[in-house]
């Protein structure tokens, strides 16, 4: 059982719209994995990751019904159930319904699910009828942070504008309405990529971005334009994929994937000279991908996926880590950090 004791972590300085996104922990626990992304993980071992997460100091958890087809909620849910509500932050998602699917079996959509299935729905109908699932499997009486998750061409292809339109003109109204009933606190997208971000901040007012995979370590140059209109506009980011997926996660060498799929000779070449950079500078690669993105002012936190006590502790040893100043100095010199962009 966790404990009932909590500590708040230091509040970021920007003046973001809403205050949830002001109190959030640094490094915040990603639920995909719980929800057996790839491997199957167990009850009990989820448990006891969540656990190691909290007593490390951890008090932002993030999930969506997508993870685990509900399966990442219902064990948040869990874990938390004894601990204040008040001394924890909850962010899920909505723009998929989940549903019975009897010959449904193995990897469904990478996640090692059996029986169910999960639909899109961007419609006002599916906002409110995943958000009161959600409440359900969490356990809770509020979200607070509830993201519009995978609009954008990279997901919809030529679906895109029609999927574009509904959630301007339903989903995100919607999600809207629910933060004014007080269900939610704050309002946002989800997604991996900058371009759909762009197209949204103009038409509709957000509060909060959950970006993967576009502001890392690895790479600044595929979110130079939201993260400045993000800071402009007191849009809070909140990082995810901060090893962009595997390539930055092993403390010797670059992992074979990014984007999700196999890497390409050239994005090996480029992991290879920051890990070459990082060593040289005696800066451990993990403890850097994980440190950099907070220095930029528009970052709220970063979102770690975490399946294992194992994973937890690292992540915590490499948020506290100590990275030479002169690691940043040289991958700037190298090119791997970008003119202009902020360092610890």
């Amino acid at each position: 059982m966790l404990p009932q004791n909590a500590s708040q972590n230091p509040a970021p300085p920007p003046a973001w719209r809403q205050p949830v996104l002001s109190t959030l922990s640094p490094l915040a626990f990603g639920g995909a994995p719980l929800g057996n992304l790839y491997t199957e993980v167990s009850d009990a071992a989820a448990a006891a990751a969540i656990q190691r997460a909290w007593e490390g100091g951890i008090r932002h958890f993030d999930t969506a019904p997508y993870y685990g087809f509900g399966l990442s909620e219902n064990r948040l849910g869990a874990a938390l159930v004894n601990v204040s509500r008040a001394s924890f932050t909850l962010s899920t998602k909505v723009g998929r319904l989940i549903e019975a699917d009897a010959g449904r079996q193995g990897q469904a959509d990478g996640f090692a699910v059996d029986g169910l299935r999960a639909r899109f729905d961007y419609s006002r109908d599916g906002v409110r009828r995943s958000v009161e699932a959600s409440l359900r499997r969490l356990g809770t009486d509020h979200i607070d942070i509830l993201f519009l998750h995978d609009i954008g061409a990279l997901t919809h292809g030529e679906q895109h504008p029609q999927i574009l339109a509904q959630a301007l003109d339903e989903a995100l109204p919607e999600m809207a309405r629910l933060r004014d009933e007080g269900l939610v606190g704050a309002i946002g997208l989800g997604v991996n990529e900058e371009a759909v971000c762009l197209e949204v901040m103009p038409r509709f007012s957000l509060d909060t971005i959950m970006l993967a995979g576009r502001y890392t370590l690895f790479e600044q140059e595929a979110s130079r334009e939201v993260m400045a209109r993000a800071e402009a506009e007191g849009v809070a980011i909140l990082v995810a994929g901060p090893y962009n997926s595997g390539l930055l996660g092993d403390p010797d060498r670059p992992g074979d994937t990014y984007n999700y799929a196999p890497a390409s000779a050239a994005v090996r070449e480029r992991a290879g000279r920051l890990y070459d950079t990082c060593h040289r500078s005696g800066a451990d690669v993990g403890a850097a991908a994980l440190q950099f993105p907070l220095a930029h002012p528009a970052v709220a936190s970063v979102v770690c996926g975490l399946r294992s006590v194992a994973e937890v502790e690292s992540a915590l040893a490499r948020q506290k880590a100590a990275v030479p100043a002169n690691a940043w100095a040289a991958l700037r010199a190298e090119g791997i950090i970008a003119a202009g962009v902020p360092t610890p």
